[in-house]
């Protein structure tokens, strides 16, 4: 009888250990998709997720969508998956650039953009007068790095956004935000432990001025 190897296995080091997030609605449903496991990349939460495009379902259909810190890129193919008309990712990680391009590879998207940056920085360089004012936002930016409310101000001084564009900010539980732009409004809130996740609806300025 051939003898049994006790010996454990070598472990991989987690930094190349990729790590997945299924989609959970749409065309992809079900669809399982690596992404790196870099330290403090965390993809929004299954629940959440589900919540979140509860929230988004009449919005969905024909938005041109940005999705900013993508990490994993949960949000923009999950918003891809449910009928979104395109989603432009913003990450400033190669490893993760890459992955996205394999996994939108994999799907045949035709109607995603990557762009490898920081988010601020991209906001801070893009022309004032470019065509595309995006219709949904997902922000999802590391945690305690107080990069939430200058991001939100790039967003509204750079002219980024849509009349009634929605905004999702996905942060830690004890940001306060009170600098946020003054015609975004509050729309729906949540927690799901130390998460807090919300989502905005812009005014026009003229409107809100109203």
């Amino acid at each position: 009888m051939p003898r049994r190897n006790n010996h454990r296995p070598r472990r991989t080091p987690a930094s190349a250990t990729p790590s997945s997030v299924r989609i959970i609605g749409g065309a992809w449903r079900g669809r399982k998709l690596e992404f790196p496991a870099i330290e403090g990349l965390r993809p929004t939460p299954d629940r959440v997720r589900e919540t979140l495009f509860n929230w988004l379902q009449n919005y969905l259909p024909s938005a041109r969508c940005l999705d900013l810190f993508s990490g994993s890129g949960a949000l923009g193919l999950e918003a891809l998956s449910r009928g979104a008309a395109s989603v432009t990712f913003v990450d400033q990680a190669p490893e993760v650039i890459n992955q996205l391009r394999n996994n939108l590879n994999t799907l045949k998207a035709q109607n995603a953009e990557l762009i490898g940056r920081s988010a601020p920085e991209w906001l801070q360089q893009r022309p004032v007068n470019e065509e595309v004012r995006y219709d949904l936002v997902f922000m999802d930016p590391p945690f305690r790095k107080g990069l939430a409310a200058p991001v939100c101000t790039l967003l509204e001084q750079r002219q980024m956004l849509a009349d009634g564009a929605l905004i999702y900010l996905e942060t830690e539980t004890e940001l306060q935000l009170e600098q946020l732009p003054q015609n975004w409004q509050l729309y729906r809130e949540k927690q799901a432990g130390q998460v807090a996740y919300r989502l905005f609806i812009r005014q026009a300025v003229e409107q809100q001025a109203q």
